[in-house]
């Protein structure tokens, strides 16, 4: 096991890093900006590296300032988090040319999943099935030939990245020129990169993800589904696991196809495999997220696998805890909570946390890096906590979320609690019949969004 290991992120995640490095008795440090010199993760850590002024690309997504932060202070390995460079090929790269372990997968790895159409030559290759849509990187011109010929609507996707940047829903052939425009010039802008693909838009689709860890010498362990469809802009809001809408069968069958996939990379650490699901079982293959996930914890909730930890050993060179399919046990929901004002179209809300208050009691976690008096600065992510409930089955932990968001206080800014309150007393997420679509057909008909289609 590593000595020593580097934090290259802030925030939650920092701090979840942090404890799995103490669990496994290694000494953690933190790297950290000028705005969060007094962070959790920064009073958590054996010791912490001042990496650059607030903005991210002076510290966070600074290349040579994270590596001497690693190598100055001895440590053998640095652990990305999810965000920032977690998913970049040049700092894992840069990583391993100054014989520092990086905790993912091959930098060759991270380049071709990140690359989303050698991502899907690569996982058709291992027998994935694909939506239908472009080969490759489409032109505009393209783009209409694929629509005379799939049908609409169609979703433009940047071939550069995702979290629901450089993306389109295009339900109108008219549409398509202006709707191709923004999309090219947001990816550009996002990652340097403004070629697009197009697919079939799949509707009353559900977005499932399969959890996986690998070797990195062709053995992999598949840790079951989470569902992550309820989303606003193509960003996650809830996520649970198992997903209502898979039986038994189809998990295996899922599995089995992540499976493949990760054997074909001779895959390195946590990955994700996504999925989009039709109303008729069928799924076909989005993405890879080659790093740990936000929603992390529902799968250890329900496998009793720790990922963090089990990321560590993987690049520790320790291997897996096992291989196969993991079993899963009962049933767990993470609701992320946002400093951001849903009354005014999530607009992030920057500010001093007043008051403080998780919810406890059994069946209960909350990963967050918040404490009283916490100042949330303006220039990151707007996640200030999650709160992820575990019980024997669904009804049991609709239940205890319901009593742990009423528990959960947070004062000073405004939040999405009352969103996910909203979202789980709605009727298609108690029955577990809900959609991508879901906040975009169900948004007017819940009290926390209700003002904004007032406005």
């Amino acid at each position: 096991m590593f000595r020593r290991v580097l934090i290259a992120n802030r925030g939650e995640v920092a701090v979840r890093i942090v404890r799995a490095c103490h669990e496994l008795g290694v000494e953690a440090v933190a790297a950290y900006s000028s705005a969060d010199r007094d962070s959790l993760h920064v009073r958590l850590a054996d010791r912490a590296v001042h990496v650059g002024p607030p903005p991210a690309a002076q510290s966070y997504l600074n290349i040579p300032s994270l590596v001497a932060a690693a190598t100055t202070t001895g440590c053998d390995a640095v652990h990305p988090g999810w965000g920032f460079l977690a998913e970049n090929a040049e700092f894992a790269a840069a990583c391993e040319d100054n014989d520092l372990a990086f905790v993912g997968p091959r930098p060759e790895t991270i380049e071709v999943m990140g690359d989303k159409i050698r991502a899907k030559e690569t996982v058709a290759a291992a027998g994935l099935p694909l939506v239908p849509g472009s080969d490759g990187a489409a032109t505009l011109d393209d783009a209409r030939a694929l629509g005379r010929e799939i049908g609409f609507p169609l979703l433009l996707k940047a071939s550069g990245g995702g979290g629901g940047r450089g993306m389109r829903l295009v339900a109108d052939p008219d549409l398509l020129q202006a709707a191709y425009s923004t999309a090219s010039a947001e990816a550009l802008a996002a990652f340097s990169d403004g070629s697009l693909y197009v697919e079939r838009a799949v509707v009353g689709a559900r977005h499932v993800e399969i959890q996986v860890l690998g070797d990195g010498e062709g053995e992999v362990l598949t840790l079951g589904e989470r569902d992550c469809s309820i989303q606003r802009r193509h960003q996650k809001l809830v996520e649970e696991g198992p997903s209502p809408a898979v039986s038994d069968e189809l998990r295996a069958e899922m599995e089995d196809a992540a499976r493949r996939a990760t054997e074909a990379l001779r895959y390195r650490g946590a990955g994700t495999i996504e999925f989009l699901l039709d109303a008729d079982g069928r799924f076909y293959f989005i993405e890879m997220n080659t790093r740990l996930q936000v929603e992390h914890p529902v799968t250890e909730l329900v496998t009793g696998i720790d990922l963090a930890r089990a990321q560590l050993r993987i690049a520790a060179g320790e291997g897996l805890p096992r291989t196969g399919r993991a079993g899963l046990h009962g049933h767990a929901i993470e609701f992320r909570i946002n400093a951001e004002d849903p009354v005014h179209d999530f607009r992030p809300a920057p500010g001093t946390v007043t008051r403080f208050r998780p919810p406890l009691g059994p069946g209960v976690r909350v990963d967050t890096h918040v404490v009283d008096g916490y100042v949330i600065p303006p220039f990151y992510d707007s996640l200030v906590a999650k709160v992820i409930v575990w019980a024997e089955d669904r009804p049991a932990a609709l239940g205890r979320a319901r009593r742990a968001l009423t528990e959960f206080e947070l004062e000073g800014v405004p939040t999405t609690r009352e969103l996910a309150v909203d979202i789980l007393e709605s009727e298609p997420f108690t029955t577990g019949r809900y959609t991508t679509g879901f906040l975009s057909e169900a948004g007017a008909a819940l009290p926390a969004l209700a003002a904004v289609e007032a406005s």
